[in-house]
């Protein structure tokens, strides 16, 4: 009886030493299957509850009308006119002036008041000139009356006439050299000579830039101050060379500002350039539809170009899942399924989303790719992604 109980744990022991080793074996075979074959991270299987749990319905592509659109960066900028540069046409010593950064200045407000020893030479020519033509318009008109009765030379009245064209010439050239030293006529007129000018501002807006200060000697290149004015502001695009074709006068662009990115604004396409910059984009001139306040010259602009409606090949928004900065939709695959068939599998498929428009954004599928006979989750597709992604975590 002995005998026989030691030769049953003999047996025993044998056959869970050689359960065990089976099991060593299957292991080592299965972890170099797993590396062969790993998961398939982008196919997700539902079993038949669970996807009407998740509320999953199944459709194709459909065609429908949406605005295509064009996107584009640019920034705010201003007209030429409306960009003022402020010099001293002759030069001098700044004497006076109170402007900062940021201050608003009218139309013909002082700006500066400039000093410069040579003002004062060019109103005594000035003076002098206006001077000599009133004496050559005196001589003109005597040797008028006496050409009148033949007793002077023909000769000699047109001579005096000469002086006077000549002395008139003068005279317009130094008072246009005096208006753009910034003299004062009236008060040269009235015999007070001075040596100092005054500097206007040629419209309104607001100073962007001080070069100045008290003292300080300028150049008649050098820029004193910048004036903007901001009232007619405008949108300037670098569209890129390929979607030139989709853009037209008169289309509306919205687009945002860096620093003021929940606000959207309206804009219409007004002149488009006909020169390819070297980074391949081509500049669009868009006019703002009403004045709005806060936009600043050199704004970053975020834009969108509504180009037109155009039959597209569009699912519903829900079934375009985004995920790490791309886009996908989940396909069902009839070729995965088990033995009983009733679990289901989908297999995530990455597209390019495009123009959006009441509920339906236009997709591409990549080359090659059918996707008007693809059977496609149109609801349920964020719950597919959900289950997908927790299955990745737990492996």
């Amino acid at each position: 009886m002995k005998n026989i109980i030691g030769v049953l744990f003999l047996l025993a022991a044998l056959s869970s030493c050689g359960k065990s080793e089976e099991q060593k074996a299957e292991t080592t075979q299965q972890e170099p299957k797993e590396e062969e074959n790993p998961a398939e991270t982008s196919t997700v299987t539902l079993t038949k509850a669970q996807y009407e749990t998740a509320g999953v319905e199944i459709g194709t592509t459909t065609t429908r009308n949406i605005s295509e659109v064009v996107t584009a960066n640019g920034k705010i900028d201003i007209p030429p006119q409306n960009l003022v540069s402020i010099s001293a046409p002759m030069g001098g010593f700044v004497r006076k002036t109170e402007l900062l950064q940021g201050m608003k200045v009218k139309k013909g407000q002082l700006l500066a008041t400039i000093e410069n020893p040579d003002f004062i030479q060019i109103q005594q020519d000035y003076l002098e000139t206006q001077s000599k033509l009133e004496y050559a318009q005196l001589e003109f008109n005597r040797q008028t009356e006496l050409s009148k009765e033949n007793i002077n030379a023909q000769k000699i009245l047109q001579q005096a006439g000469s002086e006077v064209k000549t002395q008139k010439a003068r005279l317009e050239g130094l008072t246009e050299r005096l208006k753009t030293a910034g003299i004062n006529l009236k008060t040269l007129n009235s015999g007070t000579i001075v040596n100092s000018a005054s500097i206007y501002s040629p419209i309104s807006g607001s100073v962007t830039t001080v070069n100045v200060n008290i003292g300080k000697y300028v150049n008649p290149t050098d820029v004193m101050f910048e004036i903007v004015d901001t009232d007619h502001l405008h949108v300037e695009l670098s569209v890129f060379e390929q979607d030139i074709p989709k853009i037209r006068l008169g289309q509306l662009v919205h687009f945002n500002v860096s620093n003021n990115a929940d606000k959207e604004y309206r804009a219409k396409v007004y002149l488009i350039n006909q020169k390819i910059n070297e980074d391949r984009t081509v500049r669009v001139h868009c006019h703002l539809t009403k004045e709005e306040p806060g936009l600043l010259p050199e704004n970053f602009v975020k834009a969108i170009v509504e180009t037109g409606a155009n039959p597209v090949t569009a699912l519903p928004e829900q079934a375009i899942v985004d995920f790490e900065g791309k886009s996908y939709v989940f396909i069902q695959n009839a070729a995965v399924k088990d033995s009983a068939g009733t679990e289901m599998a989908f297999e995530m498929t990455e597209v390019v989303r495009g123009a959006s428009e009441n509920g339906y954004s236009q997709v591409k599928f990549q080359e090659g790719f059918d996707g008007k006979s693809a059977k496609i989750v149109l609801k349920g597709a964020y719950a597919l992604l959900a289950k997908l992604k927790n299955a990745e975590e737990e492996e």
